[in-house]
């Protein structure tokens, strides 16, 4: 049937390689779906990649700043097709009427299983075995090896991840300490600490569980990792600007720490053709991994459903429902007989009021409204009867000048 807007000329835009499922999926919902498979090498390339685009998908690491945004004037959403949203200038996105998604859950599993092999193989230093092995050399000894039954876990960030990992390790026979800085309630046998030099004090290996805030940035540091038990090993899942990776590695040179396991990094390469440098390279008992932590098939299938679904629950009704930086609304599906009038705009006294005005001014009948403001910006969605529902949104872009964004659905 005929739509407000044609489905097949709503363009979404998919970079760095987005799980196949997401593209299937928004296709099936009748939109035009360009896929790439690595992020833009430039702003320029980026903005030319997205040029018209009303969605964009993204993992990690492109960058979607104030003058990409300032750029895309069609754009109505950007899914993250990942944990973090800390590449997308939030503020910015919500200036321009852009609803940002992502998928804070379908991967915690992949990234709470990776944590514990890790846990295992650097108590028994079975990496460093290994990698012994790769270079000629046959180390069979039980040195320096562990049981990891009946040593202590300290945990980071007690949340989504890190409450999984807590119920994994204690299922393996390991005492569980944790730090967070919001109260959380302790699973199974898990013992929270007042401070994050308790765990770091107590822990045979601390695991960092946290995301990239002011609060957060290089709070694991060299008099951090100074407090660690001598021989302890320390992993860090989580972001790369969490540890001070330059004091990690001087500790583990030094024979302080024991081991590490690192997954993330201050800097890392744009595409698999660049080259990798740290100053954790080359050192005994150190596992490193690519930023793969929750990239398996399986976590990259779940999150390619549960963004696709938002992004298109958005183009079809309206939706923000879960939006990391604009008002969220939960809307109904919209009954056929009447028009929707979305309208996103700056926070400020009176628009409300010249809202009803121009509805009452045209005569127009409103069947359903809803409401949801934060401190700078609201979203208003009314249901109309037919009859001048695109008057109305067209009034409303050209008479309320606090407007940002309006389009209609029917």
């Amino acid at each position: 049937m005929p739509t407000s807007y044609p489905l097949h000329k709503i363009k979404v835009v998919l970079l760095e390689g987005v799980n196949p499922r997401g593209a299937e999926l928004l296709g099936a919902e009748g939109f035009d779906v360009e896929t790439h498979s690595s992020a833009p090498a430039s702003p320029a390339a980026l903005a030319e990649a997205c040029a018209g685009a009303h969605m964009v998908g993204i993992r990690s690491k492109t960058q979607l700043t104030g003058e990409f945004f300032e750029a895309c004037p069609n754009l109505w959403a950007v899914g993250c097709f990942c944990i973090g949203t800390n590449q997308v200038d939030l503020g910015s996105a919500a200036d321009h009427g852009v609803a940002v998604f992502n998928a804070p859950f379908s991967n915690t599993r992949s990234v709470a299983e990776l944590t514990i092999a890790e846990v295992v193989m650097l108590v028994r230093q079975t990496f460093d075995r290994s990698m012994k092995m790769h270079a000629g050399r046959w180390l069979k000894s039980a040195s320096g090896s562990h049981e990891v039954r009946g040593r202590t876990l300290g945990i980071v960030g007690y949340g989504r991840i890190g409450s999984q990992v807590s119920v994994l390790a204690e299922s393996m026979g390991l005492n569980v300490v944790f730090y967070d800085s919001a109260h959380r309630l302790p699973l199974g046998n898990a013992t929270p600490c007042a401070t994050l030099e308790d765990v770091l004090e107590q822990a045979d290996v601390v695991t960092v569980h946290v995301p990239s805030t002011n609060g957060t940035r290089g709070m694991i540091g060299a008099d951090q990792i100074g407090r660690m038990k001598p021989g302890a090993a320390l992993i860090n899942n989580a972001r790369g600007d969490v540890v001070d990776i330059e004091a990690l590695g001087a500790a583990l040179a030094s024979g302080h720490l024991g081991g590490a396991a690192v997954d993330v990094f201050p800097a890392e390469p744009a595409s698999n053709d660049e080259g990798f440098e740290s100053p954790l390279r080359g050192l005994d008992n150190v596992i490193l991994t690519p930023h793969v932590g929750g990239s398996t098939e399986e976590a990259q299938l779940a999150i390619a459903e549960e963004v696709s679904a938002k992004l298109a629950k958005l183009m079809n009704n309206g939706s923000t429902a879960t939006a990391v930086n604009v008002p969220q609304v939960d809307l109904p599906m919209l009954h056929e007989h009447n028009h929707r009038v979305l309208h996103f705009h700056h926070n400020v006294p009176g628009v409300l009021s010249k809202l009803h005005g121009l509805v009452a001014d045209l005569g127009v009948n409103i069947s359903a409204e809803h409401l949801q403001s934060d401190a700078r910006h609201s979203y208003v969605i009314m249901d109309v009867d037919p009859s001048r529902g695109e008057e109305l949104k067209e009034r409303i872009r050209t008479e309320i000048p606090e407007t940002i964004r309006v389009r209609t659905l029917w």
